[in-house]
């Protein structure tokens, strides 16, 4: 291709004979480089068994290497389900670990307590059970007792009692169960005797610093005194428990309904001790 030019010559242009300005040097700024803001990635904590809650497993599972890592993992799975009050997923994954290993003890004490929380009280009271008679220990005694309980098998309740008593457990365990006992009774409206049974167990003592166990005993003990029409005795303890802890159970919802006031907070314990006699 040709290209003709045609038209005013170059020599009479504006630019012409004018010489250009000599380029400015170009100098390279380099920017210091911004180092990437590390991504905040929640990471998750693996679960993971105690040591000898795993050795247990493994030691006592018959059967190939995997299947014995398999319970273990399930196992696992079964305590982080629980945690999470997933209690009919722990449930369901404790029983294949229990099937496989009967004779370890965390594992019927896990998969026993799952069915309780589920509220599947006979399978809760096997797994218990289970637990009480390898172990011997009776922590769980007062969850069997009110599996009974909620099945209306008042003679079962009793007589776990009494193999409780015999079984030398801690203050916190024999408080629980006298509470499911007298519960049991008053389910019989044998409201004297469920009464009788708390009061002399300190049912009725003034505390200022209450364990809480005693919360959970005057809280039992207002509930049998209002099924029972004393309805006195059972606003006295029910604001004990409100101003012990405000937020334990529906001890304020309780009050309310039987028409009591504010309740008022007790007064700041003294640091000091301050004595009876006026020192000049």
């Amino acid at each position: 291709m040709s290209i003709k030019s045609t038209g005013q010559a170059m020599e009479v242009t504006p630019s012409a004979g004018r010489t250009p300005d000599p380029m400015s040097e170009w100098v390279e700024e380099v920017r210091p480089t911004r180092a990437a803001s590390p991504t905040k990635t929640k990471l998750k904590v693996k679960y993971a068994l105690p040591g000898d809650v795993a050795a247990d497993i493994r030691k006592a599972f018959i059967g190939t290497a995997y299947m014995r890592e398999k319970m273990v993992i399930t196992l696992t799975k079964a305590a982080e389900g629980y945690d999470r009050k997933r209690y009919e997923e722990a449930l369901r994954l404790g029983r294949i670990v229990s099937d496989a290993v009967p004779g370890v003890a965390p594992v019927r004490e896990l998969t026993g307590l799952a069915a309780y929380r589920a509220e599947r009280w006979n399978m809760a009271k096997i797994h218990l059970r289970a637990h009480f008679a390898i172990t011997g220990d009776p922590e769980h005694l007062p969850l069997v007792m009110d599996c009974d309980r909620a099945n209306r098998r008042f003679r079962a309740v009793e007589k776990t009692y009494s193999e409780l008593e015999d079984a030398e457990p801690t203050a916190d365990v024999v408080a629980e169960a006298r509470i499911v006992m007298a519960s049991s009774l008053a389910d019989q409206q044998r409201y004297v005797e469920a009464i009788d049974l708390l009061v002399r167990a300190g049912g009725t003592k003034i505390l200022r610093n209450p364990a809480y166990r005693h919360v959970r005993m005057w809280y039992a003990l207002a509930d049998i005194f209002d099924r029972s029409g004393d309805q006195v005795s059972a606003r006295e303890l029910f604001a004990r428990v409100v101003v012990a802890d405000p937020d334990a159970y529906d001890a304020q919802t309780r009050l309310d309904e039987l028409g009591a006031g504010p309740v008022k907070k007790n007064r700041k314990r003294r640091t000091t001790p301050v004595s009876k006699k006026k020192v000049d």
